[in-house]
Formats: structure tokens, sequence, C-alpha cells
């Protein structure tokens, strides 16, 4: 992999909001240095302009005879093709379209098949899943059993192999990436040992995809779902990419018009897929803007996105090593090559402070909590949750080492500002930071948001929707 210098490590890609100024509490602004990537994705704007271009020709689409609806059609089926073959979707796969990887896997969820016996499918997951591919399964007709990881990449997979082995399962849902720490298992050893069971893979790419190159063609992986907003188009979009037998056949994941071949009073004929699973008005804004996000992203030189993520995750975790009291959190002794998501401690402070503080003093955006991962977060020791700082392609050098030099402060001098909960969450007290003009945001509305937040996970960052 290139080694990039200092002078190198710009973005990859312009995105959305770069040069947008936040207010501090001292009364200046500063660029908006969004470390927050692996929740939410900044517009790459590729993806704004595609975006633009293609609203004016919005339309009905699949049953409209005008020529706007047949535009929006193509370019709805066009967007399909495009996002299946990013993430290199056999000829025979289905690429259907959904909100995001949490709807994606519920709704592969409802099409796991009953094995051989007639009993349904059971499914095994890991305890390191984000809560969008845990949930589902324990939910699920056959249910899930949860394999707790062990320290060691190499142990995790002997574990996983025998627990293949014991007793029969449909399918191994899997992450791609952890949304805590970054690390990933080998794809190529867990298809194959999965496969050899009799089993599927199913990967969560909600972070894998936007920093990955990936191929189901050449991983032999059956099944992967990714985000949209995790993917520089936060349209509203997603998608669930894979083997075209269980979808066809999977009980239909919404019960409406476009997904059916017949309707009588008492009886319905359901199509196949993808229609079968995507009943009512499609997101074409959000499909195309998708797929404008793939074009952009596989017309970067190959390994260009790898070497700077690379580059600054690198420079982040040593120097968030060499500043006291900083822990970085690993769930694998052995992971290699980890994606640009680092969670980390500041021994004795709440992370809810943390965070806190970054944004008011310094204008920095990270994610605090337990990321919705609270099985792996409880095991490896941090229940009371962490600090994530998450890289993507618009991230520069300079916002990695002002957060570095703004933890580094806070540890030897605490915070300047003066800091309480309110509705279970950090915030500065009294805040001086006015809301942006034009955003429509009233003292009204902002109270009521911040209530549901508090009322919805006890604190905002507690959530880390996929």
């Amino acid at each position: 992999m290139p080694v990039l210098t200092p002078t190198e490590a710009r973005s990859c890609l312009p995105v959305v909001g770069s040069d947008t100024l936040v207010p501090l509490v001292d009364g200046t602004t500063i660029a908006y240095a969004n470390l927050d990537c692996a929740a939410s994705a900044p517009a790459l704007v590729a993806v704004a302009e595609r975006v633009t271009t293609t609203l004016p020709l919005y339309a009905s689409v699949h049953r409209g005879a005008g020529y706007l609806s047949q535009v929006s059609t193509a370019l709805y089926e066009a967007s399909r093709q495009t996002i299946g073959a990013f993430v290199g979707a056999r000829t025979d796969d289905v690429t259907v379209i959904t909100r995001n990887t949490t709807d994606s896997l519920n709704l592969l969820a409802g099409c796991v098949p009953a094995g051989p016996d007639g009993e349904p499918g059971r499914v095994l997951v890991l305890d390191v899943e984000h809560h969008a591919n845990l949930l589902p399964w324990q939910r699920s007709a056959g249910g899930a059993t949860v394999l707790h990881g062990e320290d060691s990449v190499a142990a995790t997979l002997a574990a996983l192999r025998t627990e293949l082995a014991r007793a029969p399962y449909a399918l191994l849902a899997l992450t791609g990436a952890s949304n805590v720490t970054g690390e990933y298992l080998p794809v190529a050893d867990v298809v194959a040992l999965a496969h050899e069971a009799g089993a599927r893979v199913a990967l969560d790419g909600a972070q894998l995809v936007p920093h990955r190159r990936f191929s189901l063609a050449e991983t032999g992986v059956d099944y992967i779902s990714y985000s949209g907003h995790k993917t520089y188009a936060p349209f509203g979009s997603g998608a669930l990419v894979g083997r075209r037998d269980w979808l066809d056949a999977g009980t239909p994941y919404l019960a409406g018009g476009g997904a059916v071949r017949q309707v009588d009073v008492d009886s319905v004929v359901w199509t196949t897929a993808p229609a079968r699973h995507e009943a009512g008005s499609p997101n074409v804004i959000g499909a195309v803007a998708l797929a404008a996000a793939c074009d952009a992203l596989a017309a970067l030189p190959a390994g260009t996105l790898e070497a700077h993520e690379a580059f600054l995750r690198e420079r982040l975790v040593s120097g968030l090593e060499a500043i006291p009291g900083v822990q970085v959190v690993r769930a694998w002794a052995d992971a290699v090559d980890p994606v640009g998501v680092v969670t980390f401690s500041v021994v004795d402070h709440d992370p809810g402070l943390v965070a806190a503080y970054l944004s008011a003093e310094y204008g920095i955006g990270v994610r605090d909590g337990r990321f919705c991962a609270h099985p792996l977060l409880s095991r490896l020791g941090y229940a009371a949750g962490a600090i994530r700082a998450s890289v993507g392609v618009g991230t520069t050098l300079e916002e990695v080492e002002r957060l570095l030099g703004a933890l580094s402060t806070f540890v030897t001098d605490g915070p300047g500002a003066t800091y309480e909960v309110v509705d279970a969450c950090w915030t500065v007290s009294p805040d001086p930071r006015p809301l942006p003009e034009g955003s429509g945001l009233s003292g009204l509305i902002a109270t009521a948001a911040a209530g549901f937040i508090a009322e919805s996970a006890g604190c905002g960052p507690l959530l880390d929707q996929q």
C-alpha cells in the first residue's frame, strides 16, 4: 500500500460542507471537522450535482406513460445496475433498493428458508455486531445463536468453525468491518468455513463498502447490504445485493402496490425480486444519489482511498496512544488493515463530556456512547461507552491533528468552558453558540428534538443507525 506524505494526505474527493463554519464557545468560528463519518458521511459534491440534475426529471416510475415517468424509470433501473455492480454482483444476483443497511437485513431475515427437516433456518452471528445485524436475526423465524468473539482473529475463526460443525445453520451473518474498531475477519476464510458447513454468508457492509473495494463474485459472499448515508449519498437509500432464490421465495418485505402480479379481494400473487420487496413508490432520488456515489468511488485509482485512510488512521492511533490516559479500543489483537474507524476512551472522564468539549471548543464532531454495539462494548470493558473518531474520503490530516491537539489539552488542562448534563446529555452551560441562520430551527424545535433524543436513547450519541 502506498505511503502518503502529509502534503498528500488531503481529501480524496470533494464533499459538501467541507468549508462549513461552526461557532465555538469563545465566539469565534472554525471549519467543521467531521470525524463522525462512520455514523453519517457527508454527501460527495458529485452526488449533490447528480441529484440537482435529476430533480427536474423526477416523476412516477414503472407504471407511468408520460415521458418523464419513462425517464425516471430508466434512471431508477440504471441506478440499480450501478449499485449492484459496485459490489461485484454476479449475473444472477438481485439488487433490492432499500432505506439502509438495517432495512436490508430485516428484509433478508424474512427470506431465510426452512431447513431440510422443515424447521426454520437458524442464523449464526457474533457479539461484535451492530444491532442492525443482530436484532433482525434474533426475532426471525429460526432465531439466532450469538457466539462470543475471541481475543484474536484466529481464535474467532476457530470458534466459528466449531459452532458451524455443531449444528446446522442456514446463514452466517457477519460484519464486513466493525463500526467500533474498524477491524474485520478475513472474508475468504469466513466464506470457506461457512460454505463447507452448508451455510450462506451475509455481510453487513455498512462500514466496509465505503472504505474498501468489494466483490460478491470474487469473494463468494452470498449477500451484502450497505447504506447510502454512510457511502456519501445521504438521500435515504441503501441496498441488499445477493442470490436470487431466497429473495424470490421469501416473505415480501412490504405488502403493497408494485410487489404483486395479481390481487383479488381474498388472495394475492406476489411477483419475484426485486419488485417483490419494493412495494410502494420507490426512492428514485435516493437510488440516483447512491449510484452517483458508487460511480465516484469506483473512478478513484486503485488503492487511493485505502492509502488515504491508512495514513490518517495510523496517525490517529499513534497520536492517541501517545496521550497519557487515552486507551484505543481493539477487538482482535491480530487484526490487519482495519478501516478508518477508531474508538478510544479517556480514563476517568465521561465520553459524553469529552465529545461535548471537542465540539464546543474545537469544532470537532465525534461520536460517543456504545455505537449500537452494546454486547461488544460490554465484553471489551466499556459498558459505559467510549468515543469514536472516523475518517472518510473528505477527511484531512489537519482535522486529525486538531483532534489530537484538543485531546492533549483536555488531559493536561481540562475543558475551558463549563459543562453539565441536560436531558442525559453533556452540554455547555450556558451555551452561547447560535443556531445556523436559515436552518428553520427555533428554540422550541431544538428543545423538542433534544427531548426526543434523550427519551429515545438515554443520550443522542448512543444512537448509531445503519
